[in-house]
């Protein structure tokens, strides 16, 4: 990737979006430069310039485009302030009390939900900031009324600790405080992914998914119709809890494909899914979809005043509800491992639960080592 076609090509992208700040090289460093209010006099506006203190590399270049977005921002919503955009100042402004860290977490979500880098889908940006990053910004504010209210790395430590190793809260809580760490200028630990490390499935929970003969029986146990049917689907099809109300279901009717495509508003966009098993169809009354105008329970859908998060919450409640002994991503990651016992190809299966290889390597990599092991054993075992 060549240096300047690229910064070429970043400030044509903003001039066709409307934006009159450009990213420039001075040196071997990068600036943002363009019309700016004046410090003394905000409502007088020129042409002005902000030092990033980045290098020009391609890295470089593209932190400058996300503070250079940002920073627009700030101008159209009236935010922008001059003490902000020292480095020096803005990578201390924050290190003084609570006030300053909940300061902090304000302007990140603001840029967060205005990032053009981001899903265009306001509901799964939402859904997205409540359970990927408010979770984690609520436990350090919590922890920093402990400690003295610094927002330093050592701040960032501790709540990372507060979580188990191995577990996907950890991970997701490292991923979650690096994104506001580099939006404060903050360098944390050089192994911060190492320690955070730890998605998918805990060591705990290896050898505890549901045969499927359980599935099929704990089938059984819900009473109402329409729930079997949302059980149902997730089970056939390894979706997510909130994308059973959000899929076309017209597959399932007779002669279709049977395959089923999740809509694009959800948390990780639209993507196709196939059964298995396909005889899963029938005998959880799948087909009974296509004959019912309303088969599903009736449940706020809305995303103008709801979450995906929200729907998610209702189909864990009712399975907590009605005592079952299977929770609904235990339905998810079984349908995973049952593709991966029929030798479906990780790029595939990946593919169809929305999300991508390397998350879903991670997460299944003990059945995925088995099975490749396996099929080498057989290889030199068919050899002899």
């Amino acid at each position: 990737m060549n240096f300047k076609n690229e910064l070429l090509d970043i400030n044509q992208n903003l001039a066709a979006r409307g934006v009159k700040l450009r990213i420039e090289q001075r040196g071997n460093k990068l600036n943002l430069r363009g019309p700016l209010p004046c410090q003394n006099n905000p409502k007088q506006i020129k042409n002005q310039r902000i030092s990033l203190g980045l290098n020009t590399t391609i890295e470089g270049l593209k932190q400058a485009e996300k503070t250079i977005n940002f920073l627009f921002l700030q101008i159209e919503h009236d935010q922008f302030d001059w003490k902000n955009w020292s480095v020096k100042k803005k990578q201390n402004s924050y290190k003084d009390n609570q006030a300053n860290i909940q300061k902090a977490i304000k302007e990140f979500k603001l840029y967060f939900f205005n990032d053009p880098a981001k899903s265009n889908s306001k509901a799964g940006a939402k859904t997205n900031w409540n359970s990927a990053y408010l979770p984690y910004f609520r436990r350090m504010e919590y922890i920093a009324k402990e400690n003295n209210n610094i927002l330093t790395k050592g701040l960032f430590l501790k709540t990372l600790s507060s979580y188990s190793e191995n577990s996907r809260s950890r991970k997701q809580c490292g991923t979650t405080l690096k994104a506001l760490a580099n939006y404060i200028n903050l360098k944390l630990p050089d192994n911060w992914k190492e320690i955070s490390d730890g998605y998918g499935l805990h060591k705990a929970q290896f050898r505890k998914l549901p045969s499927d003969s359980s599935i099929i029986n704990t089938y059984s146990l819900i009473p109402n119709p329409k729930w079997q049917l949302v059980y149902g689907l997730m089970a056939t099809y390894g979706l997510r809890n909130h994308e059973v109300f959000f899929c076309d279901l017209s597959c399932l009717n007779d002669n279709e494909d049977k395959i089923i495509r999740v809509f694009p508003n959800t948390k990780t966009g639209e993507h196709q899914v196939w059964p298995f098993h396909p005889e899963w169809i029938n005998l959880f009354k799948l087909n009974k979809l296509q004959t019912n105008s309303n088969p599903l329970p009736n449940i706020n859908t809305d995303l103008s005043s709801t979450t995906l998060q929200n729907i998610g919450r209702r189909v864990s409640e009712q399975f907590r509800r009605y005592n079952l002994p299977i929770t609904p991503y235990d339905l998810r990651h079984a349908w995973a491992v049952r593709t991966i016992h029929i030798g479906l190809p990780d790029t595939i299966s990946a593919r169809m639960m929305g999300h991508s290889v390397a998350i879903h390597t991670q997460t299944y990599h003990h059945w995925i080592t088995r099975r490749d092991q396996q099929e080498a054993v057989d290889k030199a075992l068919n050899k002899e």
